[in-house]
């Protein structure tokens, strides 16, 4: 009847068919099926009146909001609760809109939305569906003003409402229900002046009367509808509640020869749109937007405090002052270690959706996990920005979240970091920002006007001198970006900018003041703040203006000192203070504050006293010359050595350390650092004339790089000693697996205290041929017995090895214990102090080559030992100085995971299942491939050959067993020992990476303890000290792909793979599938207290060529990454 009303378009009758509003009737199981087969309806019936008028009609799916809500709490007494997730309402919608396009609709219209959070979950579907292979179709999308205040129920203003949906760039867009034509006419004329999509308008038949009933005749709305037509208001028009086939006919015969409005063609170009409630826009003429930066757990003591305590509704005074005191948009951060990120944003962003007065502002989601930044689009019905991506992690991961962000409709901050670092040059920071700035308009098809970026304020007034240009570098690029990426926005984090002067407050914010005000005018448009604390430029005492004004603009060397001297002598309005030494009774952390710029500027002086020397060095050379009579310039270096640790590794300390040794023996060191490709090497050392290389490496794969390299400098007839040390080296994989490849000297060395007298026999024409000789004969032999050993070993065959395994009666035993949780939990910026008593200083006093002698071996007793006693006091005196000022000082950052899934063995293998699976009949989402021991054991052992499947449940016992993961680092690490390096510290240098080290297995042997108590809590009431836990005298192992256990660093993909590991802790792998940073720790977790650690040991080829089965993998592949296992020569 609609259809040959005049109806053009006629909707499915599907408003309600979610599963989630089906619930109510129990049908929610049928949801797929009421959309197909209502679409297959009005198909037919349309199709029908097309083929009979010769007109063609249209089918629109109708996707109503559902009978729950993401943005309004059905709990009076629990503003932050909700019955529904997005991404419930996301699985939802493409069920709905799955049945919808099956049935043969054309349009799909999100209508009747009273909610815009839930409307942005159905566009999400849509997306998601059309991503997946669906043929796109045009969007409808129709809001609904419940009554003349012109708001949705959820709050937001029509206007907010357009901005808050038009990334879907739906083709119309509109209102319909709840109000009649008269009443919806002012809404629409709003919406039409800020969308360039057709606007849609289907009222109601006027207001119901007491009865629920319509009055309003055909002819009464067709006037109305019409006088919309006649002002050129709408595109698309219609009936809703109320409306019969007469309301349509009377409709089409008073519109039918009216013009259509004429979408404006740019509506807000130039502008960036945001909304919370209300609209946001800022555009070329609008002022600087202040971001406030107290809700943020990192930032504002008073906020964390809350939060951690778990009271928000408190915190939102805290968002509530910002917004009073002329916040603009809210920045919400809630990354540390001791929350759960995704839970805490999602729980504060709900809060607030509960505040009209917060929530009329945008919020900017922050945080450097993006799992984080997810919960927090998922919360908000505007539209928001989120801070931040950047390109660290390479192309491939900043276009996945760029899509993700634009598929949630958010605008986006990103950050001048590349895969090399932060840009700190006016002109790396233009390439970094011009970069992504195409990626993101051409790639991922961003609105210009949505991309902001932050080129990197950077701390000034350090007393470095390579920091003095930082906010000149800034205020130079954003010139060039605003001229050269149009539509682009400019922002930055304001107190990055002074953290030199922690604790002066007024110098602070004078500081930030006069930089905004020459930021604000080369371009800058917006920053994080505290809201109401910014000083006006002309209200700023003139000497201290002055003083920013030279440290700003890098006018004066001894700006910063002068600086200094003003905050001792001068309170924050300018008078005199009285100076006492009331400092000295403060914490530790405000002390330390205090002389931050002082050490700082120490460490610069002893770098211009050592600049200071060299000049007299070279005149006491040009002296000596001039003795000698000599013309050419005599090299005062016994010789150059080239070090490196190869590529695909970032393990350094011991490299380091023997640089050091040959440097104080007058050799010249030419340190390239950590992953460093063969070319690099091999042109380092032609370029340097060097007379040795030396390759360093920790994790095994590192030994195939070393094999490479070899064979390159065989290949470019490269003739000089190479040398090779490193945990992973040995003499034996040197004689066998290099020095074949290599025609002149291959020499495995120790330790550092080996290598001066190694290279000096090298480079001595009297000694190097004996000792060549000799090296040659020693490694011959060597290869004569390991290759003597392959024969003499036996093995089981791989059928045999699983039939002597470690069997474990598992219905007899306890049921495992199931974990707290299942999924991740992210630890960021985890409290260092937490983990000093956990320090093992074994391996510490190892690095340095103290080894204390029976029975001083052990730490604290090394102190006791004759030969090293004293050195090792004093290095770890040393240790415990610096340790102190890491933690305090925070110059490193522990983050970690762990995460837990339900696990069944099968065979060799470990499978890892969803929460709610069924193991039996379930996909596994993740499996974890073992190695067993095959090496025969002495006829008189009983034991067992083991594999770490052995320790968990088998698929076929019906026992539901458990294992988890772990990944922690400190970072920052390698940063302040470059620093030290930079400031000729070489020790300090190398004492930091053995401190970062010794934290990373701290945090990893600390964590497991909460595991085992709290996390998954299988021994609940253990009760160790720490020598039982270096005795591993508790239930349960942590093995770690790569070591003996499982040696296959490949393992570490399924980890990353499975716990998004890089994604949400910052911890990367490299190509050789060692960590970065260095200092981190992996591993899985077995809760059987039956399990152990064990090494797998050599294995024979049936095993190897099983195992390449399993994981899908070449033989030759596997063979290359289990190398140093293979119980058979694999050449």
């Amino acid at each position: 009847e609609y259809l040959m009303a005049g109806a053009d378009i006629i909707e499915t009758n599907t408003f309600s068919s979610t599963r989630v509003a089906q619930a109510d009737y129990g049908l929610e199981h049928l949801a797929y099926r009421l959309n197909k087969c209502s679409a297959e309806v009005a198909r037919k019936a349309a199709d029908d009146v097309t083929s009979q008028t010769g007109i063609k009609r249209f089918v629109a799916g109708s996707m109503g909001p559902t009978n729950k809500t993401l943005s309004v709490s059905p709990s009076v007494e629990r503003p932050d609760y909700r019955n529904i997730t997005f991404d419930e309402l996301v699985e939802a919608y493409q069920e709905q809109a799955r049945g919808l396009l099956d049935g043969g609709v054309d349009i799909l219209l999100v209508e009747t939305i009273f909610d815009t959070a839930n409307a942005k979950a159905a566009l999400f579907a849509l997306q998601k569906l059309f991503e997946e292979g669906y043929d796109p179709r045009p969007i409808f999308v129709s809001g609904t003003i419940v009554d003349k205040s012109g708001r949705t129920l959820s709050g937001q203003t029509g206007e907010a409402f357009v901005i808050s949906v038009s990334h879907a760039e739906p083709l119309c867009l509109g209102l319909n229900c709840a109000l009649g034509a008269l009443e919806m006419r002012p809404f629409i004329e709003t919406l039409g002046k800020c969308t360039s999509a057709y606007v849609l308008c289907y009222p109601n038949a006027g207001l119901p009367n007491t009865f629920g009933e319509y009055d309003e005749t055909p002819e009464m709305t067709a006037m109305h509808i019409k006088n919309f037509a006649l002002d050129g208001l709408v595109n698309v028009v219609g009936g809703c509640c109320g409306t019969t086939p007469a309301h349509i006919r009377e409709i089409v015969e008073a519109v039918k020869n009216c013009k259509p409005r004429v979408p404006p063609a740019s509506i807000s170009e130039g502008y960036m749109l945001l909304s919370g409630l209300e609209p946001f826009r800022i555009g070329p003429y609008t002022n600087f937007v202040n971001i406030g930066e107290r809700c943020n757990v990192a930032g504002s003591r008073k906020f964390a405090k809350l939060i951690m305590a778990g009271n928000y509704e408190e915190a939102l005074s805290v968002a509530k002052a910002q917004v009073e005191m002329g916040a603009q948009v809210l920045d919400v951060n809630m990354d540390d270690g001791m929350l759960d990120g995704p839970s805490a944003m999602t729980r504060f962003c709900n809060f607030i959706a509960s505040e009209p007065d917060i929530a009329k502002v945008p919020l900017c989601i922050d945080s450097s996990n993006f799992a984080v930044i997810e919960a927090g689009l998922k919360c908000c019905q505007g539209k928001c920005i989120v801070n931040s991506i950047s390109l660290k992690e390479g192309e491939d991961d900043f276009l996945e979240k760029a899509r993700k962000i634009k598929k949630y409709g958010a605008a986006v901050v990103v950050m001048a970091f590349d895969e090399v670092g932060q840009a700190t040059e006016t002109n790396n920071k233009i390439e970094v920002c011009t970069r992504a700035y195409h990626l993101l308009v051409k790639k991922v098809g961003f609105n210009p006007n949505d991309i902001i970026f932050d080129p990197n304020i950077l701390t000034i007034g350090t007393g470095m001198e390579e920091h003095n240009l930082y906010a000149v570098n800034f205020i130079n690029a954003i010139k060039t970006i605003k001229a050269t990426l149009p539509g682009a926005k400019i922002s930055g984090g304001l107190s990055n900018l002074s953290f030199s002067f922690r604790g002066m407050e007024a110098i602070r914010e004078a500081m930030h003041g006069v930089f905004l005000y020459h930021a604000i005018k080369f371009g800058m448009d917006m920053g994080i703040v505290n809201a109401g604390s910014l000083p006006v430029y002309d209200d700023i005492h003139k000497d201290l203006l002055q003083l920013c004004e030279d440290l700003i603009w890098n006018k004066d060397p001894e700006a910063t000192e002068k600086l200094l001297r003003y905050a001792q002598t001068h309170g924050t309005g300018g008078k005199k203070a009285i100076q006492t030494d009331e400092w000295r009774n403060g914490p530790v952390e405000e002390r330390l504050e205090y002389a931050l710029v002082k050490v700082i500027k120490s460490a610069r002086v002893m770098k211009k006293a050592v600049g200071y020397l060299i000049p007299f060095m070279e005149k006491e050379r040009e002296e000596a010359r001039a003795l000698t009579g000599s013309v050419e310039e005599e090299d005062p270096y016994q010789g150059t050595i080239v070090l490196a640790t190869v590529k695909g590794d970032v393990h350094d300390i011991g490299k380091n350390i023997v640089g050091v040794v040959l440097g104080c023996n007058n050799f010249r060191v030419i340190d390239l650092g950590v992953m460093t490709p063969c070319d690099k090497i091999l042109r380092a050392a032609l370029d340097n004339k060097a007379d040795i290389i030396g390759l360093s490496g920790l994790i095994t794969p590192s030994l195939d790089e070393m094999i490479f390299v070899a064979k390159e400098m065989e290949r470019l007839d490269i003739k000089i000693p190479l040398l090779i040390g490193g945990a992973t080296t040995s003499r034996t994989h040197t004689a066998v697996k290099i020095a074949p490849r290599y025609s002149a000297p291959v020499i495995h060395v120790l330790d550092a205290s080996k290598s001066v007298v190694v290279c000096s026999q090298l480079l001595d024409e009297n000694l190097k041929d004996d000792f060549f000789e000799e090296i040659i004969e020693e490694y011959e032999d060597i290869r004569q017995d390991h290759y003597e050993s392959l024969k003499e070993r036996r093995y089981l065959t791989l059928d045999q090895a699983r039939k002597k395994g470690f069997h474990v009666d598992w219905l007899s035993e306890p049921p495992p214990v199931k974990p707290k949780f299942f999924g991740t939990q992210v630890f960021e910026d985890y409290d260092l102090q937490r983990l000093v008593d956990y320090i093992d200083w074994k391996p510490f006093f190892d690095v340095w080559q103290l080894r204390g002698k029976y029975p001083n071996r052990g730490f604290p007793k090394i102190f006791n030992d004759k030969t090293v006693g004293e050195e090792a006091k004093k290095v770890y005196d040393d240790a415990q100085t610096m340790l102190k000022e890491l933690i305090s000082k925070k110059k490193i950052q522990a983050r970690g995971l762990v995460g837990f899934w339900p696990a069944q063995s099968v065979q060799d293998d470990i499978h890892l299942y969803a929460e709610d699976a069924i193991p039996q009949s379930a996909e596994p989402v993740a499996k974890f491939y073992g190695l067993r021991q095959q090496a025969e054991k002495d006829s008189a052992s009983t034991d067992p050959y083991y594999c770490l499947s052995d320790f968990i449940a088998p698929l076929e016992s019906g026992i539901r067993d458990y294992l988890g993961l772990f990944a922690v680092a400190c970072f920052g690490v390698d940063e302040l020992s470059k620093a030290y390096e930079e400031q000729y510290d070489v020790y300090s240098s190398i004492m930091a990476k053995a401190l970062g080290d010794r934290l990373a297995e701290a945090f990893a042997e600390e964590l497991h303890e909460r595991v085992r108590k709290d996390l998954w809590a299988y021994s609940g009431s253990e009760q160790l000290d720490v020598a039982d836990l270096r005795r591993i005298r508790y239930g349960g192992i942590r093995p770690a792909p790569g070591y003996p256990s499982q040696p296959d660093h490949t393992e570490k993909l399924t980890m990353w793979r499975l716990g998004h590991i890089e994604e949400t802790t910052g911890i990367t792998l490299t190509e050789s599938l060692a960590m970065a940073p260095a200092s981190a720790v992996s591993g899985l977790y077995f809760a059987n207290l039956k399990s152990k650690y064990f090494s797998v040991g050599k294995i024979s080829r049936d095993q190897i060529e099983d195992y390449a089965l399993r994981k899908n993998m070449s033989v030759d592949e596997v063979e290359r990454w289990l190398g140093p296992i293979l119980g058979y020569d694999a050449d």
